[in-house]
């Protein structure tokens, strides 16, 4: 694995030109015509002036777009990430240049070699989350301590299917040598295959950020010798059999009108086959194969069928031994957002063998 991964961040912004200024006191739909005319803006006295500018905005669009079918939903994110992504805060000497900011140790830690450029206020909220996050650490009830996710890192804030993982762990009385994590994330899945006595676990990503961050985070500790990565697609240099393979890949298909896809959430029309191709010749005679996965997209209608019910039916290469399901916790009452599909999702743990 390279020790020199470049690691995924937000991309400096440079202007040389005046640019449109937003503070206290300015014109909001003027503000907001501006944005809608494709012209940047940038927040200027407060850090919370960027919090009231993106507020009004989201009351805007809420007048102007239907808001109610999870599709809807999307396509008004959609919408309404393009508008804010236009919004600038500047960055001066590692720290934003506005008054009552937070600190963020992301920009020297990212941009070791930039001190004065320009962010998106989205990207800058993000920065500012995943640095709490990582600083303070999220605790994980199926791991004994907490994660420090990195930058960039997907990692997950409902827990059912690390529930429905980790009960099947305990009951899992097959052989425990070596696993294969493929797409291993902010590494919950491989932190419980070694809780649960298992001696080599092999993980990869595509995300630079995924492998990076762990190697840190693991550093020269009993765990990071138990734990081996390689950054890489599928199973990445991993050709040796293991006992056991686990899969939790994105739950939903990717769409035509998406963009800038994160490759932790959806999934493209050939990932499911390469991975069983693959998994085919990576999983010993008597090993099994389990994927994490949930029924989210036939209940909000993205999806007519299921990838791995659609394997099992085209036979040849794995049958299922069990599947395990597990009812989503309801949404909480909070959510502005239409989320009465969640009263039918259901995570699932398929458990496959070869034919």
């Amino acid at each position: 694995m390279s020790t020199d991964l470049k690691v995924n961040k937000p991309e400096p912004i440079l202007v040389s030109e005046e640019l449109v200024t937003y503070s206290r006191g300015a014109d909001i739909k003027a503000t907001i015509k501006t944005l809608e005319a494709g012209d940047v803006v940038l927040i200027t006295e407060f850090y919370n002036n960027g919090s009231v500018l993106l507020k009004e905005l989201q009351l805007y669009l809420n007048k102007k777009l239907p808001n109610k079918s999870f599709k809807e939903q999307r396509e008004f994110r959609s919408v309404y990430q393009k508008l804010s992504n236009l919004i600038l805060i500047e960055i001066e000497n590692h720290q934003l240049l506005v008054k009552k900011s937070p600190s963020i140790g992301w920009f020297s830690k990212l941009y070791p070699d930039s001190k004065d450029f320009l962010l998106t206020l989205p990207q800058v909220q993000g920065l500012n989350s995943a640095w709490q996050w990582y600083e303070n650490g999220i605790i994980i009830p199926t791991l004994r301590n907490k994660i420090h996710p990195y930058y960039g890192v997907y990692f997950p804030t409902r827990f059912e299917h690390l529930e429905l993982f980790d009960n099947w762990l305990k009951r899992y009385t097959g052989p425990k040598k070596s696993a294969i994590d493929v797409g291993i994330g902010s590494g919950i899945l491989a932190l419980q295959l070694v809780k649960h006595g298992f001696q080599k676990v092999f993980g990869t990503d595509t995300n630079p950020n995924a492998i990076v961050g762990l190697k840190e985070s693991m550093g020269t500790t009993k765990i990071s010798r138990k734990i081996e990565l390689d950054f890489g697609s599928l199973f990445g240099k991993w050709n040796k059999p293991a006992e056991l393979i686990v899969f939790n890949p994105p739950w939903l298909p990717e769409t035509r009108q998406a963009e800038n896809l994160d490759e932790a959430i959806y999934y493209n029309k050939t990932l499911f086959n390469d991975f069983f191709e693959a998994a085919k010749e990576r999983l010993l005679p008597d090993g099994k194969l389990v994927l994490i996965f949930s029924n989210l997209a036939q209940i909000t209608g993205l999806a007519n069928s299921h990838p791995i019910e659609q394997e099992i039916a085209k036979g040849g290469r794995f049958q299922l031994e069990r599947c395990f399901k597990k009812n989503v916790k309801r949404a909480s009452e909070k959510t502005t957002r239409d989320l009465h599909w969640r009263q039918t999702e259901e995570v699932e743990l398929w458990v496959l063998v070869h034919v």
